[in-house]
C-alpha cells in the first residue's frame, strides 16, 4: 500500500514544508489539485457531493500544479508528484505536454499526470475550449502527449490536433505514468488504457467494487502491466483496515494525515505533526507487516 498527500485547498506559503516532511517519513508523492478559476457563481452543480455545492470556499488556493510541482521536486528527493486531477481539455495539448515533460525533466522523472475531463462547463466557456467534445479531446490529446514526450521528431493525425513534424524538448528520459480520474463507464474503460485511475472519497467497500470493476475491463481489453487503483477512503484509520483496502484492490490512498490527529483545519505545526505521527502509525507498520 502507498500513501499519498493531497495538498488540496492548503496554503501555497504550507506546501514547501508539507512536501519536505512527506519526503522525510517516505510517503510515495504528493498529490495536487487541479482548477484555472473559480467562478462565483455556477449553473454547473458539482458532482462529488450530494447536493452539488463545491467542498472548498473560495479563498482556497489553486496553484499552477506545474509550477508546484516543481517547486517541491526542489526541496525533495524521493516523493513523487501526481494531479488529482488535471483538466487537460482546458488547454492546449502541446502547452500541457510541455509543463509536464519540464516538470518530468526538472524531477528526475518523478512526476505523474492524473488527467479528468472536467466537470465545470463555465470554465470550459471562460478558457475558450468546448465543452460538449472534452472526452474525445482527452483521448486524442493523450495519445499526442506520448508522443509529444518522446524523443526525435514527432507527427499525429488526429481529428481535433493534426500535427506536423516536430520536436519537443527537453524530452524526459522515462515514460510518465498516466492516471485518469472519474466514475462513469467510460472514464473507467479510459483509465483501464492507462496507468492506473483516480476515485474520490469511497468507504473500502465501495473503493473494492471498483478495483474489480477496472480489473475486469482490463482484463476484456487484454491489458497488461502494474496499474494503479487511488482513492480516499472514509473508514480507514488504522493499519488494518488499510491492509483490508490493499486486499480489496486499493494500491494507493491519497489522505491529509493531519486531519487523523487534528482535523481538517489546523496549523501548520500540527499539519507537520500530523504526517510524522501517521507515518509512525499507519506506514511504518504496513511497511514490516505487521498490519
Amino acid at each position: 500500500m502507498r500513501f499519498s498527500i493531497t495538498v488540496a485547498f492548503q496554503p501555497v506559503d504550507e506546501l514547501l514544508a508539507i512536501a519536505r516532511a512527506a519526503d522525510e517519513c517516505g510517503y510515495d508523492a504528493i498529490s495536487i489539485p487541479d482548477h484555472v478559476v473559480d467562478l462565483e457563481t455556477l449553473a454547473t452543480p458539482y458532482p462529488y457531493t450530494p447536493d452539488g455545492k463545491r467542498r472548498w470556499e473560495h479563498s482556497a488556493d489553486w496553484p499552477d500544479p506545474w509550477v508546484l510541482a516543481g517547486a517541491m521536486a526542489a526541496v525533495t528527493t524521493n516523493v513523487h508528484f501526481y494531479t488529482s486531477v488535471y483538466v487537460a481539455a482546458l488547454r492546449s495539448p502541446y502547452q500541457v505536454a510541455k509543463s509536464v515533460g519540464t516538470a518530468a525533466v526538472l524531477s528526475g522523472n518523478r512526476v505523474a499526470l492524473g488527467v479528468g475531463v472536467g466537470w465545470c462547463r463555465e470554465e470550459f466557456e471562460l478558457m475558450g475550449q468546448d465543452f460538449g467534445t472534452r472526452g474525445k479531446r482527452t483521448d486524442e490529446a493523450l495519445d499526442l502527449l506520448a508522443e509529444l514526450w518522446s524523443p526525435g521528431w514527432n507527427e499525429h493525425d488526429g481529428a481535433f490536433y493534426p500535427t506536423p513534424r516536430l520536436v519537443m524538448e527537453p524530452t524526459p528520459t522515462a515514460r510518465i505514468p498516466i492516471y485518469v480520474g472519474g466514475l462513469s463507464e467510460v472514464g473507467m474503460r479510459r483509465a483501464a488504457r492507462h496507468d492506473g485511475w483516480i476515485g474520490d472519497l469511497y468507504t473500502t467497500e465501495e473503493a473494492g467494487r471498483h478495483a474489480r470493476r477496472l480489473a475486469e475491463i482490463r482484463d476484456e481489453i487484454g491489458a497488461e502491466g502494474d496499474f494503479r487503483m487511488i482513492t480516499a477512503l472514509t473508514d480507514a484509520f488504522l493499519p488494518e483496515q488499510f491492509a483490508a483496502a490493499e486486499d480489496a484492490g486499493v494500491t494507493d490512498v491519497w489522505t491529509m494525515p493531519w486531519a487523523y490527529y487534528h482535523g481538517l483545519e489546523c496549523t501548520l505545526d500540527q499539519k507537520l505533526d500530523g504526517i510524522h505521527r501517521f507515518a509512525e502509525d499507519v506506514l511504518r507498520p504496513l511497511e514490516g507487516g505487521s498490519a
